[in-house]
């Protein structure tokens, strides 16, 4: 099983040595290293070309003339990626020495699964702890674990925020669901990686930090938190999200457009259970961000909600039919 290591850079000469030095030490070294640059205008060419030529791990390396940005760099690294599993790495951390064996192994005991992260220590810019770890700072709580152990992932996925693109590494057989990342809604490239690969395969994670998460001045997006990313720390705050109309609008783009690449891909993964999720879920959406505005006329709309299970399902059960009722 040939492992590929992914890494976009842009601007980066002030951390990308360490990074490139705790790569080159792994105890199970990468098979390739493919290295895209979006155009830096600082000394990263340089450090690449030297970090290439001394390398005793083949690293190819591709720099662009014109500033494309970071999602299309990713997916441009990744789309020349020839490994079976890809691993993406940002710029500015450090991984831990066994990260790509602790891969390798989990991929070998688990070959129904597509995808696999883990957690990650948030440090400063100069790798002094911060006393943080990444799942916490996103709400990846026991619950929301318990959940992707029971093959609820995409329930915890959806938003988008859970899984880090640092932590990260895939099959490269799903690539094709994957790719291209949709410019035209509000997520990430590795929260829409992590969401159309938990559609069609599992996802298995490892509770332990394998890298450290650098957190600097120069960072594109760095740390997202509970109360940015998701009301009340996850899928559970749903009943407060759909009280904030853009959220839920963000929710059924996500949906809408992931609906419409798992249809283009059926032939090629079974996507019946997740397209059957993206209908119920849309529907519940739809039906509380539409709830009449009189109590008592919004009675038989929740009980439907109810009876039928949605509200267990994508809310937090009675409680948020309650809410929904008296708000």
């Amino acid at each position: 099983m040939r492992t590929s290591v992914a890494i976009c850079t842009y601007n980066g000469a002030d951390f990308l040595p360490a990074q490139l030095e705790s790569i080159a030490k792994q105890t199970l070294p990468p098979d390739e290293i493919i290295v895209c640059d979006d155009a830096s205008t600082d000394k990263t060419r340089a450090l690449l070309e030297s970090f290439a030529r001394t390398s005793s791990i083949p690293v190819s390396l591709y720099f662009s003339d014109q500033n494309i940005g970071s999602v299309k760099n990713f997916e441009r690294a990744i789309r020349l990626c020839s490994g079976d599993i890809i691993v993406l790495s940002d710029q500015d951390d450090v991984w831990r020495t066994d990260k790509l064996q602790i891969i390798a192994r989990s991929f070998e005991q688990n070959p129904s699964a597509g995808l696999f992260f883990s957690d990650a220590e948030i440090v400063d810019e100069n790798l002094n702890t911060l006393s943080k770890l990444m799942w916490d700072e996103v709400g990846f709580d026991a619950h929301n674990r318990k959940l992707v152990r029971n093959g609820r992932s995409l329930d915890v996925l959806l938003p988008g925020w859970t899984v880090t693109g640092a932590t990260m590494a895939f099959r490269s057989d799903y690539v094709k669901i994957a790719l291209p990342i949709p410019e035209n809604i509000d997520i990430i490239h590795d929260g829409w990686i992590a969401l159309t690969i938990a559609a069609v395969a599992d996802v298995v994670f490892i509770e332990e930090p394998l890298i450290k998460y650098r957190q600097h001045e120069k960072q594109q997006i760095g740390v997202p938190t509970r109360s940015t990313v998701q009301p009340e720390g996850g899928l559970r705050g749903l009943e407060t999200a759909l009280h904030r109309r853009n959220f839920a609008t963000r929710l059924h783009e996500i949906l809408a457009v992931l609906e419409e690449r798992l249809c283009a891909q059926q032939k090629s993964f079974d996507c019946r259970r997740a397209l059957v999720f993206v209908a119920n879920y849309s529907h519940h959406l739809d039906v509380r961000a539409n709830l009449p505005r009189k109590r008592l006329s919004r009675l038989p709309r929740i009980l439907r909600e109810l009876m039928s299970m949605r509200y267990h399902e994508y809310a937090n059960g009675f409680k948020s039919a309650a809410k929904d009722l008296v708000a």
